[in-house]
């Protein structure tokens, strides 16, 4: 059998944390099955759905190398869901409700006051043709539910192991609104057997869902595919994702976080598994890894403070021709190598690059905590040309004359080169700072333009 799986997102808004996870479990699996991914935009809701959203979305996936095999638009099919929702009509699976939201809200309420679980009662279904009439005289729409037939339902979920459900304990669902839209539900349904899906991945949220859609997909005459329900995300304390994180969108992530698409992918491809969350340069060893079977039950935590240090780890082992383009992307092309290898161990994002090339090269604050320890330091500095020797050369003679060692040695000389307690090793920047303005910024000399 062809693994055939699908990522099916609305275009009513920006992919954030939970969506893309669900992306990338569905793209590893794919592609650790030589399978078929297909992009599927489920854009029938008009009134929400924009373009705008739905080339985000794309923007996304390219950005994270989740490439797709096919792409197809839900408001481009319209024409089989009308014909599936006329086969349900006309076997009757679908029947028409009348009652309102208020009829509807008070029998749940009388339900439940009852001590019974509000599943809708199918008193729609004891109304005769001259009632339906009147209702509709009076202005009356009716909403359409499926019928669910009362016998078990059953499924090995892929994450969740066996799972039961009675179609008895179950309201019919809902699959046109009054004003005759259809829900998600029917055009998922008719779009996984119409693409041949053999796997649906999801979060367990839809576990219900796949009950009634397994009947669904039944009474169109198609297979139902093999489910894999996801544990939703928690934050770091366990709880479920707060809003802010849960809308966490990957443009915030990528343009205003600054975070590499690695880092991401390391984090969601292995959070909730028994792998251990490390970080890659490559994709290849998480496709190579996937398993269902790695995957627990437990609430998977999201932690922002862990997706930093994975994505700091990752800059510190970049190659330069690997960082190229994205520091080319942000402006910083003419940083070359020398510079990146030297700020490298130092940056927690790209854009930290800025940071560093400023201190290098531009204004700095001055300080110059001891004057006549700087003086003397700027006296014996070697003369050009400079290389990796130069400051070790230099911090020895500076030793040999002052007496100054360890923290009393290299603070003030940091402090007065680069205005900051920590940073970059001092061996590899001094080169790219240069003779001149390192004895400038030693000696408290105006700038020429720069440092």
């Amino acid at each position: 059998m062809t693994v055939r799986v699908r990522f099916a997102p609305s275009p009513t808004g920006l992919l954030h944390i939970g969506n893309v996870r669900t992306a990338l479990v569905t793209w590893l699996f794919a592609r650790n099955q030589s399978g078929h991914f297909l992009l599927r935009l489920d854009d029938t809701d008009t009134e929400r759905s924009e373009e705008a959203y739905a080339n985000a979305i794309q923007e996304d996936l390219t950005w994270l190398g989740l490439e797709w095999d096919e792409l197809a638009r839900q408001s481009e099919r319209t024409a089989r869901y009308d014909a599936a929702i006329a086969d349900l009509k006309q076997s009757g699976r679908l029947y028409p409700c009348y009652e309102t939201p208020e009829e509807l809200s008070l029998k749940r309420k009388s339900a439940l006051q009852q001590g019974k679980p509000p599943i809708y009662d199918r008193s729609a279904l004891n109304l005769d043709d001259i009632e339906k009439a009147r209702l509709e005289e009076e202005g009356r729409r009716p909403h359409w539910r499926f019928l669910l037939t009362h016998k078990p339902i059953e499924w090995d979920d892929l994450v969740r192991g066996p799972v039961r459900f009675n179609g008895a304990d179950m309201s019919d669902p809902v699959l046109i609104r009054a004003d005759g839209r259809p829900l998600y539900h029917i055009s998922s349904v008719v779009d996984d057997i119409g693409f041949g899906i053999s796997h649906v991945v999801r979060g367990e949220d839809h576990v219900a869902n796949t009950a009634a859609h397994i009947q669904m997909i039944e009474a169109l005459g198609g297979t139902p595919p093999a489910f894999a329900h996801l544990p939703l995300l928690a934050d770091a304390a366990g709880k479920g994702l707060s809003k802010r994180l849960g809308s966490l969108s990957i443009v915030d992530l990528r343009d205003n976080g600054g975070i590499e698409p690695m880092a991401l992918i390391s984090l969601l491809g292995r959070l909730g598994t028994s792998d251990p969350i490390e970080p890659f340069d490559h994709i290849q060893p998480l496709i190579d890894g996937f398993d269902f079977a790695k995957f627990a039950r437990a609430t998977p935590k999201f932690d922002p403070a862990e997706l930093d240090r994975l994505n700091a780890r990752i800059l510190h082992g970049l190659s330069f021709d690997a960082a190229w383009p994205r520091l080319a992307a942000l402006g910083f092309d003419q940083i070359d190598e020398a510079f990146w290898l030297a700020v490298r161990p130092n940056l927690n994002l790209m854009v930290d690059v800025g940071h560093w090339w400023a201190i290098a090269r531009g204004p700095i604050e001055r300080h110059r905590d001891d004057p006549d320890f700087l003086d003397t330091a700027a006296d014996l500095l070697p003369e050009d040309p400079w290389g990796p020797e130069t400051w070790k050369t230099w911090t020895d003679r500076v030793k040999q004359e002052t007496g100054a060692k360890g923290k009393a040695l290299f603070l003030p000389l940091r402090r007065a080169l680069t205005g900051q307690d920590h940073g970059p090793e001092l061996a590899a920047l001094l080169p790219l700072m240069g003779r001149d303005r390192t004895v400038r910024r030693l000696t408290g000399a105006p700038p020429k333009g720069q440092g």
